[in-house]
């Protein structure tokens, strides 16, 4: 198998080799380096012996010539000869000194006589050269019974040695010299192995080879290199020949008048370290053997690793696809193995609460019924059916009858109790029937769905019938019969619709339909939609008139009916369409109300009035704003914060506000709309029940409201004038309402009689087109500087209007 660059295995195989890799290639960098410095140290060492080695070969030289020497000063014969001090003896004594230095390879004998000069000499060019130096070691000789000594001549040196001649006193000195020259340096690389180079430097610093055991051009090389520096050398330094680099070390051997003998011995880096190289090349080798083996070993154990791993990648991606039938092997005893064993449970529990999530998402738990989603597979799994057999398919859908009623008088306990009971029925009368392929599915809440593959609308109508029938025979649960029914809705492929989410929709519709009539079971009829997309229509469009600005707030002033005083003013709302115009608010408001858009509405009303009364406020016209409230309002619990902070963000006080609630609203749920009033006037709005007299509230229950004001519906209002009854009804709502301690507020004058009759009968404030119609907000100024009251009421000027508390 391919190790991608990326995987698991790849990355354990690189690290461990580039591990493995880095400590035998610094492994192999510190041998090195110890090769280097034990040859370097062993060179040293050569070096330095050598160095000794080639002194004794000088005092063994010198040794040579002394004992040479002594034994031609001891002899008697030689003695005589020079005592008789005759010249014709002159050749006898150059003959001994010849045959003596001969014998001891000496380059130069000669006598000098009692005046220290030059008697006779084998090499009188060479004698003369040396005369001086020959001078200065003759009373060291003469004292010692022996001098030797290094001398330079033309560049050479020379090992020196003189012996004084005794008879009994000294009569003269035997002087020989032995040349320092390849020879010497011959003997030396024999004795030590070192290539050793005899050198010479004048007082110019000139270097000048008198030997070596080099070749010509590698030792013009040396004298090349000698000649670079600036001084010669204290220890050991490196040369670079064309033999190879040397290791080097410069022995001084003498000095004569301003030149300087030396000796440079020289040892082979690359022949000290061959024995080194081999063992190197050695551990190079065994240092690449042991990076392959490892890298075959780190594969395998790679493999070994991650192999097991890529398996349970694949199982896991096997269970991504929903498949968890696969076999995972948990024989491995290692870490691996407990991973295995892990995956294996992970899987196993995964499957049982797949299973589990699969039943909770297509089958209702109450009931053990499919929900809506399995029932919409099952659908339209028969619509393939059907489409492939050319059959027909209905769908009821059915919705219980007063359950609400039920949930909330009885409880949710009793309520699911009751539903399994339904959902009994609908099964047994399914089995009765002996429809294997009917399938009943409780789709949520009271809803219930019965499919019919194969069918026709004859025989759904027939199970519609039988399932009112089953439904219509009371039910008994906990000692309570409970009497139920429900509007059944039908809908059919292909007449209808061709998918079961189309179908569902149809059958709702229908149900619905069936619900209103009280008709018991409706079958779909495609005019029964028109209503429905009109209303997701207008809500769509009521969306959009707020995002786009489209409402309009307008305002109708409320009025001291005694004084004729400009008291307040309720907040109204328009709606001014692109395409339709001015659209009035009983055309959208109770839509709204039913689809709770009225939240947003209201939200809008109290942002919008909030504005106006800040205006109205810093121009002098403190007046009170009426915002109507829904039921959904009286619902939110939320409301009053959301009050709150818009009073907060226009700096307004609750009591510029009186918040109009219907008696329906209150009605629809009394407690939580109690306690949202409740709420809200503890804040400081002032509260008004609305349409007073058109619900059906309870005066008892009305009593423990925390409200400021009643308005009488203008119901009452409009034919007062010409309405005995209508009269009484106004002036017992009147009564009622300063008997609770209320404001009462009529609306609808449309004339002067009928505010004079208010007025009379005691009414506080009164609203109505006599008045004002509606009108937009930013108008209310300007008809407020206009405004009069009429007739004998004496209207007040407009920085007189006031509150109305």
């Amino acid at each position: 198998m391919r190790m991608r660059f990326r995987s698991l295995e790849s990355r354990i195989v690189t690290l461990f080799l580039v591990l493995i890799v880095a400590v035998q290639v610094a492994g192999l960098l510190v041998i090195q380096r110890g090769i280097d410095n034990n040859a370097r140290m062993s060179i040293s060492s050569e070096l330095a012996n050598g160095a000794k080695v080639f002194r004794r070969l000088l005092d063994q030289n010198a040794q040579s010539l002394r004992f040479g020497a002594r034994l031609l000063a001891r002899d008697t014969a030689f003695v005589a000869t020079i005592g008789n001090n005759d010249e014709n003896d002159r050749s006898t004594i150059l003959s001994a000194l010849d045959n003596s230095g001969k014998r001891i390879h000496a380059s130069l004998s000669m006598l000098i006589n009692a005046d220290r000069k030059i008697s006779v000499a084998t090499n009188l060019e060479q004698a003369a050269a040396l005369e001086k130096q020959v001078a200065s070691m003759l009373d060291t000789a003469e004292s010692s019974g022996g001098a030797n000594g290094i001398a330079i001549v033309e560049h050479r040196p020379y090992q020196i040695v003189v012996m004084p001649i005794l008879a009994p006193t000294t009569i003269g000195w035997i002087v020989m010299t032995f040349p320092i020259d390849r020879q010497l340096a011959t003997d030396m690389r024999e004795v030590s192995a070192l290539d050793t180079t005899v050198l010479t430097r004048d007082a110019q610093g000139k270097w000048l080879a008198v030997g070596s055991t080099f070749s010509g051009a590698v030792a013009q090389t040396v004298i090349d290199q000698m000649q670079a520096m600036e001084a010669a050398p204290a220890g050991p330094f490196d040369l670079t020949l064309d033999a190879g680099k040397y290791s080097a070390r410069l022995l001084a051997i003498g000095q004569d008048g301003g030149q300087t003998a030396n000796v440079l011995l020289a040892r082979s880096i690359d022949e000290a370290t061959a024995e080194y190289s081999r063992l190197e090349r050695w551990l190079i080798a065994l240092t690449l053997g042991g990076i392959v083996v490892s890298a075959l070993a780190i594969v395998f154990t790679a493999k070994r690793i991650a192999q097991p791993i890529s398996e349970l990648a694949v199982t896991a991606r096997r269970l991504e696809q929903g498949d968890y039938k696969g076999q995972i092997d948990t024989s491995r005893e290692d870490e691996i193995g407990a991973l295995a064993h892990a995956f294996d449970a992970m899987r196993e529990g995964i499957a049982k609460r797949e299973q589990e999530i699969r039943r909770l998402a297509y089958w209702d738990t109450l009931t053990n019924l499919p929900n809506r989603a399995q029932f919409v597979l099952l659908l339209n799994d028969a619509l393939a059916d059907a489409a492939r057999r050319e059959e027909t398919v209905f769908v009821l859908m059915m919705d219980l009858d007063r359950f609400k009623h039920v949930n909330d008088v009885m409880g949710l306990s009793f309520g699911d109790a009751l539903l399994r009971q339904v959902a009994g029925r609908l099964q047994l009368l399914l089995a009765n029937r002996r429809q294997s392929s009917a399938q009943v599915a409780r789709l949520g809440g009271d809803e219930f769905a019965v499919l019919l593959p194969a069918s026709d609308r004859d025989s759904a109508l027939r199970m519609a019938e039988e399932i009112l029938h089953a439904l219509e025979t009371p039910l008994s649960l906990e000692d309570q019969t409970v009497d139920i029914g429900a509007g059944v809705g039908i809908a059919g492929y292909p007449e209808h619709g061709s998918d079961g989410e189309t179908l569902l929709s149809m059958a709702e519709v229908a149900m619905y339909a069936a619900k209103q009539r009280n008709d018991g079971a409706v079958v779909y009829d495609a005019a029964m939609d028109k209503s429905s997309e009109k209303s997701l229509s207008l809500l769509t469009e009521l969306r959009n008139a707020i995002e786009r600005n489209e409402f309009r707030l307008h305002v109708q002033p409320k009025i001291m009916l005694d004084t004729g005083k400009v008291v307040g003013m309720e907040a109204l709302v328009r709606w001014v369409h692109p395409e339709r115009g001015n659209v009035f608010p009983d055309e959208f408001i109770p839509f709204a109300e039913q689809t709770g858009f009225i939240r947003v509405l209201t939200r809008w009303v109290m942002e919008k009035s909030a504005e106006l009364c800040q205006e109205l406020a810093t121009k002098g016209y403190p007046l009170k704003i009426s915002v109507n409230l829904s039921t959904r309002d009286l619902m939110d619990q939320d409301l009053p914060a959301k009050f709150a902070e818009t009073l907060l963000r226009h700096k307004l006080a609750p009591g510029s506000f009186c918040l109009e609630i219907t008696e329906s609203a209150i009605m629809d749920d009394p407690v939580r709309a109690q306690h949202t009033l409740e709420r809200l006037s503890a804040m400081g709005f002032d509260l008004s029940i609305d349409d007073f007299g058109t619900g059906y509230s309870s005066l008892a229950y009305l009593k423990r409201l925390p409200v400021n004001e009643l308005k009488i519906d203008k119901s009452f209002v409009l034919n007062m004038e010409n309405d005995i009854g209508d009269t009484k009804i106004v002036r017992s709502t009147i009564d009622l309402g300063h008997n609770m301690g209320l404001r009462v507020v009529a609306e609808g004058i449309e004339s002067e009689a009928v505010w004079r009759l208010l007025a009379e009968l005691g009414c506080d404030q009164g609203q109505g087109y006599f008045m004002s119609r509606p009108i937009p907000g930013d108008q209310l100024i300007a008809w407020l500087e206009k405004w009069q009251a009429p007739g004998t009421i004496a209207a007040p000027a407009a920085h007189e209007i006031d509150s109305g508390g």
